[in-house]
């Protein structure tokens, strides 16, 4: 698991400017998630709705592109996205959440995680 080579422009451009956006509420929902003792927080975001986690930011309420959804690694595994035989390979691709949020991209023509930076304060 890794950032994908093929994450073309029309993916890094509406991600990154999301981003800049709601940087600061994804990084206190990563703070909050690991606090309630729950391991490696994911965002999984998309432009339809699906039922990974818990609906976080609206992309109709606040007019971006994306919209972001709040979990962690054990729905998962409990979904099978993650197999329990990769959760080590899991860990190991898995960056430091104080620094990097981890987004999970649901569309039509890529699905991944990606891990993206947040700005520095």
């Amino acid at each position: 698991m890794q950032n994908d080579p093929e994450l073309n422009g029309k993916y890094l451009g509406t991600i990154s400017q999301d981003f800049v956006k709601v940087a600061d509420t994804l990084r206190e929902a990563s703070y909050q998630i690991r606090k309630s003792g729950f391991d490696s927080p994911i965002f999984p975001i998309c432009q339809e709705a699906q039922p990974i986690g818990q609906k976080l930011i609206d992309r109709n309420i606040l007019g971006l592109q994306w919209t972001y959804y709040a979990s962690f690694l054990d729905e998962f595994f409990q979904r099978g996205l993650v197999e329990e035989e990769k959760k080590d390979n899991f860990y190991k691709a898995y960056k430091d959440p104080d620094e990097f949020c981890c987004l999970f991209v649901i569309d039509k023509e890529f699905t991944n995680f990606v891990f993206i930076p947040y700005p520095e304060d």
